[in-house]
């Protein structure tokens, strides 16, 4: 019997930027597992749509599907968006929504990972402030994930590690990055919690520059930690001790 195709549901945006990081995410989650069938589709601004994909799948006599959203976060994509377009799709499919990727020490990795990249050593730790910045969210589920990341995060040994948000959500960046360096921290890095860039980055970009933060990571993108998050939480869906169809 053959494995379900993983169909990965990103946001979309009008940067093209965005896009590309998606679909060269991807591409790494296919050299990670040969013969798999990986699709991709998005919700908004970009070609293919969700629908669009799962009526080709159908067509081509695909009976199951496990729905990946490329999300961080279990916001109002996770818990609205991506239902109700799963529920829309053509009958035959069995369909099974995965979890979101995050939260996950894998992640976490992946954002050290970054810092180091952007020019930290694991040395910086104890004197650097850390900003987690991420999109931001009305969900307070959403928001406490995040706060609850920075708290387990201080533990690995930074000076300490503030949230911001970049919508929705207080603080802001710059805010964050000089309420580091009022506590004392001897530098101040800004680490994007966000998979793609695009608006939203690129105001987390923004605030880190306003108010002279030492180091900017880059996005989490195609980290090799992320495209083991994603295959983890497209082998916890297909089992179904694990999950439940959305659609028979």
């Amino acid at each position: 019997m053959p494995e379900p195709v993983l169909l990965v549901i990103a946001h979309g945006s009008r940067d093209p930027r965005h896009a590309a990081t998606v679909h060269a995410l991807v591409r790494r989650v296919r050299a990670r597992r040969p013969g798999l069938r990986v699709e991709t589709g998005f919700l908004d601004f970009t070609i293919p749509s969700v629908s669009g994909v799962l009526e080709s799948l159908a067509a081509e006599g695909v009976r199951d599907v496990v729905a990946l959203p490329l999300l961080l976060t279990r916001a109002f994509h996770a818990k609205s968006d991506i239902p109700a377009v799963l529920n829309e799709a053509p009958a035959r499919l069995r369909i099974r929504q995965a979890e979101v990727l995050g939260p996950s020490p894998l992640l976490t990795a992946a954002l050290e990972r970054r810092l180091y990249e952007a020019g930290l050593s694991p040395a910086d730790k104890s004197s650097t402030g850390v900003v987690l910045a991420s999109a931001g969210s009305t969900d307070p589920e959403a928001i406490a994930v995040i706060a609850e990341i920075a708290r387990e995060w201080r533990r690995a040994g930074w000076c300490a590690v503030r949230p911001a948000f970049a919508s929705a959500s207080l603080p802001r960046t710059d805010d964050a990055v000089r309420e580091l360096r009022a506590l004392g921290c001897a530098q101040v890095a800004v680490a994007p919690y966000v998979l793609a860039p695009g608006f939203l980055p690129d105001r987390i970009a923004r605030g880190a520059a306003d108010a002279d933060a030492d180091v900017l990571a880059d996005v989490l993108g195609t980290a090799p930690e992320v495209a083991r998050v994603l295959l983890s939480r497209y082998d916890e869906a297909r089992l179904p001790a694990l999950a439940a169809p959305l659609s028979a």
